[in-house]
């Protein structure tokens, strides 16, 4: 098969097979994500810095975010989910903060405890906070 040819059906397949993955992702519940393996590497790397976050700190951050989802996961738009959930699982770093802020950023779910507090293993966790 020629190479122009195989690249382009893969793009082809990638193109469909992709959001279908994103939309089984956004039913009815919120998403199972992987954030232990994302809260041990963050422990790691956070040793550097002078307010490290332990890995218990990280895993109750991403649980207090996970229980928030819970309550507005199926009020909000399935195309915010999607894109939001798209958002939060980019470049292999899972995350229920990160879904969190992407949801609550769009307008929905009232921030009882505003994800922007919450770090986790989110990827812009070691963003200096205003307030």
């Amino acid at each position: 098969m020629d190479f122009k040819v195989s690249c382009a059906l893969l793009s082809a397949a990638c193109f469909i097979v992709l959001p279908l993955s994103a939309n089984a992702q956004t039913s009815a519940r919120v998403p199972d994500l992987k954030v232990e393996v994302n809260c041990k590497a963050t422990q790691e790397i956070d040793k550097s810095l002078t307010e490290p976050q332990s890995y218990e700190a990280c895993m109750n951050d991403e649980q207090t975010a996970q229980q928030q989802l819970g309550s507005i996961w199926t009020t909000t738009p399935e195309t915010i989910r999607t894109q939001c959930y798209t958002e939060a699982t980019a470049g292999g770093i899972e995350s229920y903060v990160d879904l969190l802020s992407c949801i609550q950023m769009n307008g929905f779910g009232q921030p009882s405890a505003p994800a922007s507090t919450l770090r986790g293993a989110s990827k812009n966790r070691n963003k200096k906070q205003s307030g």
